[in-house]
């Protein structure tokens, strides 16, 4: 298997460059910023967004499967971002150079998002997909533009809805990585929407989970998580009592809930590829935790 993982330097895409270079597989990795190549990844770069350097990326690895996890992440702005549009267009390009170059398997990223939110409990084949942001509407076109595209010219194809996800070299601003620095800076960490209901996968899982799917002959959309649920009260109590920190936690009341309270994957397809996780939530918080003290200058415990 010779594999092109696009978003290889990202927060999933780290731990799937990782792990397929340890299941020996030949392992190439775009980046618009030049990277080093390693005996591990063969790094190319190029834009995704240029047609010119995606053909000549694509046409120069030849790779057998395609993990495709690149999009416009920053936090903050990409529900709403115009970039967006202008990643539809650049996968849509990069899967039709693939095809052509005669490519065998495509895995690609998508959010749950794309679901209708108010249904609680999601199950890729009766949950109905109505996206409430920008970001879910565009992911959930180019979804049905691929499964247009693989169905017409025979490509093997799947889509993995990511729900929540945490773990080591997280962006700080979001929850788990927040709440953990406060903490650890003996800060006073602020949280709302306590009552949510989610499922928090550790990074390293959701990269396992992408793994599985590239290796498997499962098709169209999977969900991806953990299977474990906790509300975000909970999971913040459990950071606060590993770091010491309950009487610095505070919650307070939103002024707005615009979030559904339950929201949850079904992973039945995806458990049925042998896919196992490595992490609980208290496991996986003890590896991010220790992840962040070093950062810190602190040491592990």
């Amino acid at each position: 298997m010779k594999v092109l993982v696009t978003g290889g330097s990202g927060f999933i895409g780290q731990y799937c460059l990782a792990q397929l270079n340890a299941k020996g597989y030949e392992v190439h990795a775009v980046s618009s910023v030049p990277r080093p190549s390693t005996s591990a990844v063969q790094w190319h770069h190029a834009s995704l967004l240029d047609a010119a350097q995606t053909k000549a990326l694509v046409r120069g690895v030849k790779p057998s499967h395609l993990l495709h996890l690149a999009w416009y992440t920053k936090h903050g702005r990409y529900w709403t971002a115009p970039e967006n549009l202008n990643w539809v267009q650049g996968s849509l390009g990069l899967v039709r150079e693939f095809t052509e170059a005669g490519g065998e398997r495509l895995v690609t990223a998508g959010t749950c998002a794309e679901y209708e939110w108010s249904h609680g409990i999601c199950r890729e084949d009766a949950t109905p997909l109505f996206p409430a942001t920008l970001y879910g509407t565009y992911k959930h076109a180019l979804q049905l533009m691929l499964h247009s595209w693989c169905k017409q010219v025979g490509l093997p194809g799947a889509w993995g809805r990511v729900f929540s996800l945490y773990g080591p070299g997280e962006n700080p601003q979001r929850l788990v990585a927040y709440v953990i620095n406060a903490l650890l800076r003996r800060e006073v960490a602020t949280c709302g929407n306590a009552g949510l209901i989610r499922d928090y996968s550790h990074a390293e899982d959701v990269a396992s989970a992408f793994v599985s799917l590239l290796e498997s002959k499962l098709e169209g959309p999977v969900n991806i998580g953990s299977g474990e649920s906790a509300t975000l009260h909970d999971i913040v109590e459990k950071i606060a009592g590993k770091l010491d920190g309950s009487e610095l936690v505070k919650f307070r009341v939103p002024s707005s809930n615009t979030e559904p309270e339950l929201l949850l994957p079904d992973i039945t397809r995806l458990v049925s590829t042998g896919w196992k996780r490595k992490f609980d939530l208290d496991s996986g918080l003890d590896d991010t935790i220790n992840w962040w003290r070093e950062q810190a200058g602190l040491p592990r415990v």
